[in-house]
């Protein structure tokens, strides 16, 4: 299977024992990352998410990836996601057809909204609304990553951890191996409020020098996540609340 990857040029970094030079890259989390529960990390107060955590298929046979549904039929997914699909949805126990409300791209705004019949949905879902985070991240705050499976508990990194030419992407997570892959909802922990949507992985390929010989390693730094305030820009006005 394929993925797509923005490749950084080189820059140094400084290993536990020498001097080694990595390349840092960003690759879409719909192939290379998959949400794995670690203990301790889902609580049963954050299942109160689980129902906003929706599936997003390109087509019915086709590999679950996630989405968020924010209300009134809407789901919020990563663009790359869906593509150029009018994705098929999984949400409340059905499969559901959708349709496509707004189309960003991986490389601008990794967003995209679709629809599905809200009538297909039960009453307990159709009632609900997720709000998007006012605040902007700030860097320490606790989070929580929600996909149907479950959720994980992470947190948000400063983005001076990051390699320089990275920083641009300036509102990452840790726990890479531990939470959700791309679409999945990060949601702040106090105000269960939705805080951006996961849309990649940045690794990072290191050159080190081991019993003298050159290696060459793949190290996962962080995901970026969209941000809230990139999110309430792109929905629609007449689709908010």
């Amino acid at each position: 299977m394929t993925h797509r990857d923005g490749v950084h040029s080189a820059w140094a970094f400084l290993a536990s024992t020498a001097l080694s030079t990595v390349q840092a890259a960003l690759v879409a989390l719909a192939v290379v990352s998959a949400f794995v529960p670690t203990a301790g990390f889902a609580v049963e107060a954050d299942a109160s998410l689980l129902p906003y955590a929706v599936n997003v298929l390109r087509t019915p046979l086709s590999r679950h990836l996630y989405g968020v549904y924010l209300g009134k039929g809407l789901i919020l997914t990563a663009a790359h996601v869906v593509g150029g699909s009018d994705p098929w949805v999984g949400v409340a126990g059905k499969l559901l057809p959708s349709h496509t409300v707004k189309r960003g791209n991986f490389n601008e705004i990794d967003l995209t909204v679709v629809r599905v019949d809200e009538r297909e949905l039960p009453v307990s879902l159709r009632i609900r609304r997720m709000p998007i985070c006012e605040q902007a991240p700030w860097s320490g705050e606790k989070v929580i990553v929600a996909i149907p499976e479950g959720t994980a508990r992470s947190e948000v990194m400063s983005p001076l951890f990051l390699p320089a030419n990275a920083r641009a992407y300036d509102t990452v997570i840790k726990d890479v191996a531990t939470t959700g892959a791309s679409g999945s909802g990060v949601f702040d922990l106090g105000q269960k409020c939705l805080l951006g949507i996961m849309s990649r992985k940045i690794t990072a390929t290191v050159r080190e020098i081991t019993n003298g010989t050159r290696q060459l390693k793949e190290r996962d730094i962080a995901k970026y996540f969209v941000p809230a305030s990139l999110i309430a820009k792109f929905i629609p006005p007449d689709l908010r609340w």
